[in-house]
């Protein structure tokens, strides 16, 4: 029987910790075993994670770090993973997983090449912070998930995230990476995960993804907020070029790994477009998108600008 095992970053997550590993715990799939790193917590988390741990000693081991940030606790958490697992799946502290999540994970997998990179993801069931529903979120994707929707877009939810062996292994036994070039964990493993393999997309909703004030990343389905997000995160990270900084280390740590086809598009995006005809150049050879018709137009607009 296949084994998996769920990968689990906490910070100060004491109101919320207890209900999420309850949800694993009772996962319809039986083989799986739960490894915690807690990023520096200074409220009860790691003292009702060691509770845990004495209780479910086979099941739920406790790594407890120091304050890294979201992006490198789950890299470590990778990188200490079993090697004998055959599938892992990333995990936030504060939501709740239905049931078959993990049997449902498995079951996709399993169909896919042991030694190809494969991934699954999800849609979620948003709630507030007491469970009520708030809709399915996010919106399924219009186009495949591939490469070049990768290097410029991450659809992929954290939360909802399985990966095979190969895909950890590919990590794991790569160049070493820069952490403080990489937007988030999960897109970086889409990256990986689109560059080498498979991914896969499930409509299905497979956790109760909790909205509240501590969340690091969120998700909402109203017009307003998610505009308000897109003003706020131009306003913040302008003239950072984090998608192409993120991109230059992806081609530094795997751009001689990649096919032909990939590597001349991932070249070409990260290539320098200071004149107004290198982004013109650009957007006539670019095979990149994005997933709504909006969102295209908006990348486009942020090339000519110099934004991206």
């Amino acid at each position: 029987m296949k084994q998996v095992q769920v990968l689990l970053s906490t910070y100060n997550g004491e109101h919320y910790i207890s209900g999420q590993l309850q949800s694993i715990l009772k996962q319809s799939y039986p083989h799986i075993s739960v490894l915690v790193r807690d990023d520096g917590s200074s409220d009860q988390t790691v003292a009702l994670l060691k509770e845990y741990a004495k209780a479910h000693t086979d099941r739920i081991k406790v790594i407890v770090g120091s304050n890294i940030g979201v992006v490198s606790s789950f890299f470590e958490l990778v990188q200490q993973s079993d090697p004998h697992a055959d599938y892992y799946c990333f995990c936030d502290q504060d939501d709740v997983w239905m049931e078959q999540k993990i049997e449902r994970a498995v079951s996709v997998l399993s169909s896919q090449a042991d030694h190809i990179p494969a991934m699954v993801f999800t849609s979620t069931e948003l709630t507030d912070k007491d469970l009520n529903s708030l809709g399915t979120w996010p919106k399924a994707p219009s186009k495949q998930p591939s490469f070049y929707n990768a290097l410029v877009q991450n659809i992929a939810v954290g939360a909802t995230i399985t990966i095979n062996m190969a895909a950890r292994d590919k990590f794991v036994k790569g160049y070493e990476v820069d952490n403080s070039k990489i937007i988030m964990h999960d897109w970086w493993f889409y990256l990986l995960v689109s560059g080498f393999g498979n991914v896969i997309y499930d409509n299905r909703p497979s956790i109760l993804y909790r909205q509240h004030e501590s969340n690091v990343v969120g998700g909402s389905n109203s017009l307003f907020d998610k505009l308000k997000q897109k003003y706020r995160s131009y306003v913040k990270h302008k003239g950072r070029h984090l998608l192409v900084l993120q991109a230059r280390e992806f081609y530094r740590v795997y751009g001689h790994f990649l096919d032909d086809k990939k590597r001349e598009q991932l070249e070409l995006f990260i290539a320098p477009r200071q004149q107004l005809s290198a982004r013109i150049y650009f957007l006539q050879r670019s095979i990149l998108y994005r997933q709504s018709i909006l969102e295209q137009s908006l990348f486009r607009f942020l090339i000519l600008v110099g934004y991206i």
